[in-house]
């Protein structure tokens, strides 16, 4: 076991860390903090544990055509989704966790073209969204991102795409902006950040549009 120091947690009013222990120290390692805090009555909890899966800062992007009022998402393979009891092809846009002090617009610029082979052009911040707050402290920075979609067949398919040498195998698919709308409210887009990007867009399109010069 790896006993190499953990990141320091940020000081706050009433929080009293007892211990901080590095469990595992892998690509993303997992750490076993002891700690009470101050309830909302104002007393102090009792020892709680838990286990903290230290993931950091991450960025995502809805890439969205204006011209052609098309979003495209990617499919790939998700063995946890499989796990949950899901169809592990999931439906997602293309997000990556950021390298050491990148900023998370460089971050999904490099992500967008490694997954999907297209250059993003103009950004738009929706949030900052903690992914798993119960475990993890990953913080996404999602984005609406303007690009070219790719010419798609009948069905939708626009592409293959990913990374050779991350053994990665992602599917391109244009979707009619408002069908994936849809398909976010009726509850068919299972990945969580793809969810919070389409329903936000729901509300936001016309301004995007219009902002972007294609309204």
């Amino acid at each position: 076991m790896n006993r190499s120091p953990p990141p320091i947690l940020p000081t706050y009013p009433g929080l009293d860390i007892i211990s901080d222990e590095r469990v595992w120290n892998g690509r993303f390692p997992l750490d076993r903090i002891r700690f009470r805090h101050r309830r909302f009555d104002g007393a102090q909890s009792g020892v709680r544990t838990w286990e903290l899966w230290r993931r950091g800062r991450a960025a995502a992007m809805l890439p969205y055509d204006p011209a052609k009022d098309v979003v495209v998402l990617i499919e790939q393979f998700r063995l946890p989704a499989l796990a949950a009891g899901l169809d592990p092809i999931l439906t997602e846009l293309p997000a990556g966790l950021c390298d050491r002090g990148e900023p998370p617009e460089a971050t999904i610029r490099r992500e967008v073209r490694e997954e999907m082979g297209l250059s993003p052009g103009r950004l738009t911040k929706v949030s900052d969204i903690l992914l798993t707050p119960g475990g993890a402290d990953e913080l996404c920075a999602l984005f609406v991102g303007e690009i070219a979609a790719p010419e798609a067949d009948p069905s939708g398919l626009c592409g293959r795409a990913g990374l050779a040498g991350e053994d990665e195998d992602i599917r391109l698919r244009a979707w009619p902006a408002q069908r994936a709308i849809d398909a976010a409210l009726e509850g068919q887009i299972t990945n969580s950040v793809a969810a919070i990007a389409l329903l936000w867009f729901q509300a936001r399109r016309e301004r995007v549009r219009s902002a972007w010069g294609a309204a």
